[in-house]
């Protein structure tokens, strides 16, 4: 079988194809054949060595995918062969919050990932996603769709009459859009590109601010907010864009911290988190419960994850590089097969 491999050091003219041995299932594992991996910005800092540049290498690259059993080891019962499944980002955490050892067992970091034609993985961090989703959708699903639904559902609580405020286009920003408009909703983006936020307001949000034109953009977006400011900010800026979002939540309301695009983190005064009494809430993806729960929701809602491009095995270089550029609109794809 075929694999990515980060294998001589950091970088992404490191990343290679490599060849080795098809897999076996062990007991209570299944074999799983990989269709389609999806790239997220963790993939992106892995590759480069700023997520943790002392990880161990050779690793396997790749945290979300796809694929249909093909094979089940001795005492598997939750699954049967020809079944697509979609592997969870944290093995082995299944439900609650993390524990001190969730951060050592993901997917294409501590963990060989899923960057690979076949995968073996215990049938217990494995899901089975929508039937309805084509390949290249649900493989999108287990890493920024669990996170956007954990910021929206199970620490904020988003409904109808609720305002979100969703940061930039990638993919968790998309499947925030779309997850809370869903839910009756009223959001506002902010994007540094104004095609983008055209293409945010035909899926549904209601305002769109053009963050190259407006650069402090956390008083507009309050005052669109009706003045007290959002419900809920999806943010994923981190030290670029904390500052503002602290200004744009209400007093009360919740910022869902869930990671960072630049590679290095500074400080915003904190004095606004206390005056005004805003939840920071940390997420960290979520469990295989989580993931579970978000399946039903797409199976009630039929919302679709929005795919900007799908690439080849042999292109996987070029994924990266389109996935670290931020022209993506929605979610980057490899087709492993």
């Amino acid at each position: 079988m075929r694999v990515v491999c980060l294998r001589e050091g950091f970088g992404f003219q490191n990343i290679a194809l490599e060849e080795r041995p098809d897999p076996t299932p062990a007991r209570n594992e299944l074999l799983v054949w990989l269709r389609v991996a999806a790239l997220n910005y963790r993939d992106v800092s892995i590759a480069r060595g700023t997520y943790d540049p002392r990880l161990a290498l050779p690793v396997v690259l790749g945290s979300d995918a796809v694929g249909e059993v093909v094979e089940c080891g001795p005492g598997v019962t939750r699954f049967a062969v020809g079944e697509r499944v979609c592997p969870v980002m944290a093995q082995g955490w299944h439900t609650g919050p993390p524990t001190r050892h969730t951060a050592r067992k993901m997917l294409g970091g501590s963990l060989d990932g899923t960057l690979a034609e076949l995968f073996v993985v215990n049938e217990a961090d494995v899901v089975k996603p929508p039937a309805y989703l084509t390949d290249e959708e649900a493989a999108t699903l287990g890493t920024a769709g669990v996170t956007a639904f954990r910021a929206l559902f199970e620490h904020a609580n988003v409904g109808k009459g609720q305002r979100v405020l969703v940061l930039g286009t990638g993919g968790v920003a998309m499947f925030a859009l779309l997850l809370a408009r869903a839910a009756g909703a009223e959001v506002i983006v902010v994007s540094r590109s104004e095609a983008k936020l055209v293409r945010a307001l035909e899926l549904g949000a209601h305002h769109g601010i053009h963050t190259e034109k407006i650069h402090e953009w956390g008083m507009p977006v309050r005052e669109l907010a009706g003045g007290e400011g959002v419900d809920l900010v999806v943010e994923v800026g981190g030290s670029a864009t904390l500052a503002q979002s602290l200004r744009a939540v209400r007093p009360g309301g919740t910022l869902a911290l869930i990671g960072h695009t630049p590679d290095s983190w500074s400080s915003p005064s904190l004095v606004p988190v206390v005056m005004r009494e805003v939840r920071v809430q940390g997420i960290l993806v979520g469990p295989r419960s989580s993931f579970e729960a978000f399946a039903r929701m797409l199976e009630a809602t039929r919302v679709r994850p929005i795919v900007d491009r799908a690439f080849r095995l042999t292109e996987v270089v070029e994924a990266f590089e389109y996935q670290a550029s931020g022209n993506a609109f929605g979610k980057v794809c490899v087709r492993l097969g």
